[in-house]
């Protein structure tokens, strides 16, 4: 199961692309999306979102 992202949370920081150690997150109308058939599921971004806005 990928990364869902709460778009009504997201800041578009962008903290969370950085974090993504497989590229699996990119940014759509200023709000982080994740491109599910390539999210591994590591967590990494959930803990870089200084809003929250992402959960596995």
């Amino acid at each position: 199961m990928a990364a869902k992202v709460d778009s009504a949370k997201c800041v578009g920081c962008e903290a969370c692309v950085g974090a993504c150690p497989v590229g699996a997150i990119e940014m759509k109308d200023g709000a982080a999306s994740v491109k599910e058939s390539e999210c591994i599921d590591c967590g990494a971004c959930v803990g870089e979102c200084p809003s929250e806005a992402i959960s596995l």
